[in-house]
């Protein structure tokens, strides 16, 4: 049974689930400006942005990475439907499973190796050279993103699941 949620509760709770797509944007909005901002300055004014370089290492870094849990929460990554659907139901169902699996193992993987170079940056205390951003706030999306995209994976699972079991139920009727 699902609670009832009032309107601000409601505007909350869609902040939240496209809070990826958000800051992806606002990434990619940043490295836009900042881009065609820099070819002004460098060959129009002749003064480059010395730091500009910094802040687009950022900004796709971030894009990257933002973008990943919200491609997962929305289909949006390439899969290949079309040739598991000519197979027999019950190889459809374990290339399923493999793909599942496979896809936790890559995510798991890249979460313990994402944790390691962020702590690599945290103990050395790296930052960037001219604007002198720590490297552990440029990467620290990395094991958070691992964690977006391994939530939606599997809340997406579980919602075409349901609504495959009800499509289901309302055929038997």
């Amino acid at each position: 049974m699902k609670k009832q949620c009032g309107k601000k509760c409601k505007i909350v709770r869609a902040i939240l689930s496209n809070l990826d797509f958000m800051v992806a944007s606002l990434a990619l909005t940043v490295l836009i400006i900042l881009t065609f901002l820099g070819v002004i300055m460098r060959y129009v004014l002749g003064s480059p942005f010395t730091w500009l370089e910094e802040v687009q290492l950022f900004c796709m870094v971030w894009i990257v990475f933002a973008a990943a849990g919200g491609a997962f929460r929305t289909k949006n990554h390439v899969a290949i439907e079309m040739v598991v659907e000519l197979f027999p139901l019950k190889l459809q169902k374990a290339t399923e499973f493999f793909i599942d699996a496979v896809v936790v193992a890559v995510l798991l993987y890249l979460f313990y190796q994402s944790i390691g170079f962020v702590s690599l940056f945290v103990r050395s205390g790296r930052s960037t050279s001219m604007l002198g951003i720590p490297y552990t706030i440029v990467y620290g999306i990395a094991p958070v993103s691992c964690i977006v995209m391994l939530w939606n994976y599997f809340r997406v699972k579980y919602r075409s699941k349901e609504s495959m079991e009800r499509s289901q139920e309302g055929e038997e009727k």
